[in-house]
């Protein structure tokens, strides 16, 4: 299993980034970033808790005194990072968001190394360096600064530090030994709990039930682009280190980028392609075998 668990955080990332096409979809149907946070959390839960009941009861019992843990992922992580993302989706290009997302890895790393004592080893730090000049690059930071607002730039930010404190509960979950499923479960379910007062259930439920495409949208939203990644993302932290994971999942921006380019028309120039490379370079050094220094 650890020699697959990068694998999976690969996938997870390649899933991760496909999001656009359906925030876009829903966005089209009157649905914006705090109702699709709701959605994506309630369709996981509904589809996740019979898996539960049926496989194993025990996965759904939690201690009270660890709730932070799942308050940590399900309001701080994604809430927080899912509203920013889908935010920042419908202000800038989903390369850019989608890479600004990706500044996640500098603050694992650096939230790891205090909580968790992971060293910067200079295979982490080279790769780290290759993804923030390829950020740079896809983003137009370094060749074209005047293509981003601050209010953008600010919210992919956002969506960057509420998705690298997912690594950080996360891990903390484990460590007190519980199980992928109900990590990701009680992640959306306090998520869903969280949203259900900040949005309008009955315009929703209206929205979504009165397009049967839609429907489907919202369903494929919350398997194929949350309840998956999530578990096997949580599976790949049990053998990975936070810091090795989240350059990993790195892949998000590019695969996003690629998504835009063929299913949106959004235009890709030298700087944003040299940038993707860059940042497939940074994954392939991080998981080079060998000596890890």
């Amino acid at each position: 299993m650890k020699k697959i668990a990068p694998v999976f955080i690969l996938i997870s990332g390649i899933l991760w980034g496909c999001l656009g096409i359906f925030v876009r979809k829903l966005n089209a149907q009157g649905l914006y970033s705090m109702q699709i946070v709701f959605l994506r959390a309630i369709v996981a839960c509904v589809f996740m808790g019979p898996v539960l009941v049926l496989s194993d009861l025990k996965l759904l019992v939690i201690r009270l005194k660890d709730i932070w843990c799942f308050i940590g992922t399900g309001i701080c992580s994604i809430v927080f990072f899912n509203f920013c993302y889908f935010k920042a989706i419908s202000m800038i290009s989903l390369s850019i968001a989608a890479v600004l997302l990706y500044t996640a890895p500098a603050m694992v790393m650096i939230m790891s190394f205090f909580l968790f004592q992971e060293q910067f080893t200079k295979r982490k730090v080279t790769a780290l360096i290759l993804t923030f000049i390829g950020c740079g690059l896809v983003t137009g930071v370094l060749t074209n600064p005047g293509n981003i607002t601050p209010a953008g730039l600010l919210t992919g930010l956002g969506a960057g530090f509420g998705y690298a404190l997912y690594s950080i509960f996360g891990r903390y979950a484990i460590q007190k030994g519980y199980h992928t499923m109900t990590i990701t479960f009680y992640t959306f379910l306090i998520a869903a709990a969280a949203t259900f007062f900040l949005v309008d259930v009955p315009q929703i439920y209206t929205t979504v039930t009165e397009n049967r495409e839609t429907f489907w949208f919202c369903i494929a939203l919350g398997i194929l682009c949350t309840v998956l990644p999530y578990l096997i993302y949580t599976l790949g932290l049990q053998y990975v280190d936070n810091s090795k994971a989240s350059i990993i999942a790195s892949v998000e921006p590019v695969t996003a980028a690629v998504v835009g380019v063929l299913l949106f028309g959004e235009k890709m120039t030298i700087a944003e392609l040299s940038g993707m490379m860059l940042v497939l370079l940074s994954l392939l050094i991080c998981n080079k075998k060998g000596r890890t220094n």
